[in-house]
């Protein structure tokens, strides 16, 4: 099943064929194959709909500059594979990377090989060798991103996770997770586990209710978060009873709920016993870097604003931070078909902004000259609205239009497209 010739794109595509299979049947079997590697790794667990990446990278920063050895397990990635898994903020090389991947191929060869087997998911197998890799590195914690939803997430294998936490919850991925926000928010209260404590951000009140019955039901001690209080100095303070003053690493008023959440799951485990000074708090959260989110670039000379907005509740969260800054806005952005384009366009645009639209290169994109129509329809005012064939081809007028403020935004993968091809890093 795995060659060494064969590279971790074309390995990983052999099981894409095999889709999004949520369930931790497969991932289990798999797991106990490989002697239950996640057991010899102690996690910090994190769902959410936004906002749970930002969380993991503070929590991973913070751990790293207290002096621990961190594994952190996101997704998805913007350039490689490579960056969903990390120790110290480092990816992991392509030489580790192929060598857990072939010892979780092995083990599927000689397990899943009889008719009745199903075989694991792209998902499940990357999220395997993740585990195998941080148990063979002896990582002292690892912070783990939930893939999709949470009860059945193939990184909900983890009986005692020492804090779990849910970061923000709206209709995203509803068509998997149930049609209301308390269906969500059931299938993301599913990675509580008994007597563990779970931090929670503001949600929705439906959602609010499933979470809060369900950590009663399990006898977690539950933490709100309400946002990081701004400070007249401009630094934020957040913490659970002790405050901590501190400066973020990261762009957007709603940072103050994700780093205010990283404060609580900290706190948390200091409490359990983790040396974690405040210092090392101060210094990690302020050093915290997640590339593709309110990030600025310098590209042909312009300044740029790239974010993965990718939802409706992320790109109000871009809006308001585009608000602040010089109008009119002038956009470039590509979806996937899977998107709520209409949810979206309607808290993105506002009259007198310009609106270029390409699509997604390598993914199941959403056809431009159809978002382009809705777009109209939804903000009727634009100062134009135009539509290319190519990434190349919008950038090359994108970078000519007349506009205070340039966005490129709408989709992680357009994004990791666009750093891969045209960008100058990810720093």
């Amino acid at each position: 099943m795995f060659s060494d010739k064969l590279s971790i794109d074309d390995f990983l595509a052999s099981f894409g064929r095999f889709g999004v299979n949520l369930g931790l049947s497969r991932i289990e079997v798999l797991l106990e194959c490989l002697d239950n590697p996640q057991e010899r790794v102690p996690i910090v667990h994190v769902a959410g709909t936004n906002g749970k990446g930002s969380v993991c990278a503070y929590v991973a920063s913070v751990l790293a500059e207290a002096g621990y050895r961190v594994g952190r397990y996101t997704s998805p990635h913007l350039l490689t594979w490579n960056e969903r898994i990390c120790i110290n903020q480092q990816p992991i090389t392509d030489q580790a990377l192929e060598h857990h991947l072939h010892v979780v191929a092995a083990t599927i060869d000689a397990n899943f090989s009889t008719p009745t087997s199903e075989t694991p998911t792209q998902f499940e197998v990357f999220t395997a060798a993740a585990w195998s890799y941080f148990a063979a590195e002896a990582v002292d914690i690892a912070v783990i991103e939930v893939g999709l939803g949470g009860r059945l997430d193939a990184t909900n294998v983890c009986s005692e996770p020492l804090v779990t936490s849910v970061v923000s919850l709206s209709r995203e991925h509803w068509q998997r997770l149930g049609p209301t926000l308390a269906d969500i928010a059931r299938e993301k209260a599913g990675i509580l586990k008994q007597g563990r404590p779970v931090v929670m951000g503001p949600l929705p009140s439906e959602a609010d209710a499933v979470v809060r019955q369900r950590a009663l039901e399990l006898g977690c001690p539950l933490y709100e978060v309400a946002p990081a209080e701004l400070m007249a100095s401009g630094q934020w303070r957040s913490g659970l009873g002790q405050s901590i003053d501190y400066q973020s690493g990261l762009l957007g008023d709603h940072q103050r709920v994700n780093s205010g959440i990283a404060i609580a799951i900290l706190q948390l485990l200091q409490q359990q016993g983790w040396q974690i000074p405040t210092t090392a708090i101060q210094t990690g959260m302020a050093a915290t870097r997640w590339p593709g989110r309110l990030q600025w670039m310098t590209w042909q000379g312009q300044q740029l604003l790239i974010d993965g907005a990718h939802n409706p509740a992320a790109a109000a969260m871009l809006r308001h931070y585009v608000d602040s800054l010089s109008q009119p806005v002038v956009w470039l952005m590509g979806m996937l078909s899977t998107k709520d384009h209409k949810d979206i366009f309607e808290v993105l645009l506002h009259p007198g902004d310009t609106l270029y639209i390409v699509p997604v290169p390598g993914h199941q994109t959403a056809d431009p000259t159809d978002l382009a129509k809705l777009a109209q329809e939804v903000c009727p005012e634009l100062s134009g609205c135009y539509t290319h064939d190519t990434l190349a081809t919008g950038l090359d007028a994108f970078s000519a239009a007349d506009g205070a403020t340039k966005v490129l935004c709408g989709s992680l993968y357009l994004i990791g497209d666009f750093l891969a091809r045209f960008g100058t890093g990810m720093a």
